[in-house]
């Protein structure tokens, strides 16, 4: 723990990230007023002590809203991270595994996939299944397969040149057997790193999937939503959009400074280099 805190990117990103964390964990038992709820009389409110960050068109409390909205967004990041992960890892496994034509069909596969970004993808999906948070999970989780099918395949396949993997081998092991007891184990820091940072653009990703209307529906909080909603009064009610952008900035820097934090600590030639 001294050396993961010793490197100032993982220090600052661990506190950021655990404000949005413990925000969207006080949310699910309290939050000032109720996130849906609207009350007409206080609608358009600038920030007060009643209302810290101020209300939105309807009276909506926006610091119950932000509060909300962060929940959905880690609900996001931690499906589409899992998504991407779980098949991503089996594909680029396989693929180092058996070479050849098994190889070469991952990952002419994940060019395919990389050709429909998460946005097209969700508009895809979204036309067939319609909009909402489901949906928008599954087309970020399945932009991210590739991602992490062409990370693990690179590690792996650099894992299956070591010599312990040879004596393996040579005392009889299964190949399958020393896949998931010697392969897997040893890339599970770049996975880690790289599932960090993706999550922090699965909350990039969903907020502006939000905002297109793909993504979570009314009445339910999310940031990107409340970016869309907020355009209309930017002129006289600012911190509508303010508030939920502050939001969005943090999480996303928060995540992306822990996953450099990882990096740096976790991988060998960054502690060379250092």
């Amino acid at each position: 723990m001294k050396r993961f805190f010793g490197n100032l990117n993982f220090s600052v990103g661990f506190a950021l990230s655990l404000v949005v964390v413990l925000m969207a964990a006080v949310s699910l038992a309290w939050t000032p007023y109720d996130a849906n709820k609207m009350h007409a009389r206080d609608r358009l409110q600038g920030p007060s002590l009643s209302h810290p960050l101020g209300t939105d068109q309807y009276g909506r409390d926006i610091l119950s809203r932000v509060m909300a909205g962060a929940v959905n967004s880690i609900i996001v990041g931690l499906v589409t991270v899992a998504i991407g992960l779980s098949i991503g890892i089996f594909l680029g496994l396989a693929s180092a595994y058996h070479g050849q034509w098994v190889d070469e069909a991952i990952m002419r596969l994940s060019d395919f996939l990389f050709g429909f970004p998460a946005v097209l993808t969700a508009i895809l999906i979204t036309s067939i299944l319609g909009p909402s948070m489901v949906n928008a999970m599954l087309a970020i989780g399945i932009f991210y397969i590739p991602v992490f099918a062409r990370l693990t395949r690179a590690v792996a396949m650099t894992v299956w040149q070591q010599e312990y993997i040879a004596a393996a081998r040579a005392s009889g092991i299964r190949e399958w057997s020393i896949t998931w007891r010697h392969v897997l184990p040893n890339i599970l820091s770049p996975l880690l790193i790289q599932g960090t940072i993706q999550f922090a653009v699965a909350i990039l990703a969903e907020a502006g999937l939000s905002y297109l209307g793909l993504g979570t529906q009314p009445p339910y909080a999310s940031w990107g939503r409340m970016l869309n909603e907020a355009q209309t009064f930017m002129a006289t009610s600012p911190w509508m959009a303010i508030f939920p952008g502050v939001a969005i900035a943090w999480a996303v820097l928060g995540f992306n400074l822990l996953g450099d934090g990882l990096r740096d600590t976790l991988d060998p030639r960054m502690v060379r280099a250092r």
